[in-house]
């Protein structure tokens, strides 16, 4: 007797092969030999030895009992696997347009309208407090005219005799494997199931029209650029009676003369002169709830980072809000007035020569708080 073949290796697959690439071995390997499409001479017999190996690695059971006790823990005494309870009929119906038992879905059944998608930008406060933002979008609306039907009013459409309202065409084939059944739009009908011999002037029988329709979207604060807001309901309606798709809007928002968004912070480069550096001063500074008071301790370093609790973003579905984060850049004069001048050179013979090296300057502190 013939030494049968290892079911991994007829498939392709490594012995801990997920389902999912178990599954996708198989379907290549079927539109591969299979004998409507392969007319080689062993095609038919490769297709049976693929479709046994994945009949018993796909089942769980028969898998460990293949895995322990190899072709004997599950053929018995040489028989070959039950495929009576196998379902080839999607994988089949991708390839070749088969269905088997009925298993294909009808052309005219429901199904879901398709997603929309709307872009909107923002301004830097509207993004971080909210807006009520009117948008308009162009989709499909029920028609006005045929009230969705289709037909001119005073008509109606009539079902197909082709294919019996199904709006698919059905073709039964025997193969090796059993009955299969080829299944294919009614040419008839194109699918609908229905015949309008007076279609509406309005949409042409599509039952529907495009139309610009207008919103005012609420959009919280706290939402950044690629934020994406997902309205139920607002999309394509579906075909058949099946449920309208959605719309994703996606947020843009627009750069800030001072402010820089990290995550629920707001970064403010702020620039001190040399004295306030030095001796300290209490500033005024602009947050985005207003201007306010920043303590500058003297001896303030360039790239000194303040942190001005809950005046940064909300934070989106809480009550919280982050922080502003504030850089802090001395300037260095470029002019000087005599006075100034000499003053300078009096402090600078007081301070000495002494060099020393500088670790991270003011762009390398403000790329890292930016994360840049």
């Amino acid at each position: 007797m013939a030494t049968q073949r290892d079911y991994y290796e007829i498939l392709g697959v490594a012995r801990n092969a997920s389902a999912e690439e178990l599954k996708s071995a198989f379907r290549t390997l079927a539109r591969k030999y299979h004998p409507d499409v392969n007319k080689e001479g062993d095609a038919e017999e490769k297709f049976k030895e693929i479709n046994e190996a994945y009949a018993v690695l796909s089942d769980p059971d028969k898998r460990r009992a293949y895995d322990q006790f190899g072709h004997a823990g599950v053929n018995g005494a040489g028989g070959v696997p039950d495929w009576s309870t196998m379902d080839f009929a999607d994988i089949f119906g991708e390839f070749f347009g088969f269905a088997t038992g009925g298993g294909r879905s009808r052309q005219n059944a429901p199904r879901r309208g398709a997603d929309l998608s709307y872009t909107v930008t923002l301004t830097f406060e509207e993004a971080i407090f909210g807006v009520d933002k009117q948008i308009e979008i162009t989709r499909d609306e029920v028609c006005s005219h045929c009230k969705g039907s289709g037909a001119e009013p005073g008509s109606s459409p009539v079902k197909c005799s082709n294919c019996g309202g199904r709006g698919e065409v059905r073709q039964v084939r025997q193969t090796f494997l059993g009955s299969m059944v080829q299944v294919t739009t009614c040419p008839n009908c194109g699918g609908r199931g229905e015949i309008i011999s007076h279609p509406c002037q309005t949409c042409k029988g599509r039952g529907l029209e495009r139309k610009n329709v207008k919103k005012t979207v609420p959009i919280p604060g706290g939402v950044d650029s690629g934020t994406q807001i997902r309205l139920a309901g607002e999309g394509q309606p579906g075909v058949n009676g099946g449920p309208t798709g959605n719309l994703y809007m996606e947020i843009r928002v627009k750069d800030h003369q001072f402010f820089k968004r990290k995550g629920n912070d707001i970064v403010l480069n702020l620039n001190i002169n040399i004295a306030q550096a030095v001796l300290g001063a209490e500033l005024e500074v602009p947050t985005v709830d207003g201007n306010a008071k920043l303590n500058i301790p003297s001896g303030t370093q360039p790239g000194k980072i303040f942190t001005m609790r809950g005046k940064g973003s909300p934070i989106l579905r809480s009550s919280g809000r982050g922080d502003q984060l504030v850089v802090v850049n001395v300037e260095v004069p470029k002019s000087l007035s005599p006075e100034q001048r000499k003053l300078f050179e009096q402090l600078a013979a007081t301070l000495g020569t002494e060099v020393k090296p500088q670790e991270k300057s003011f762009l390398d502190v403000l790329k890292d708080v930016l994360g840049g």
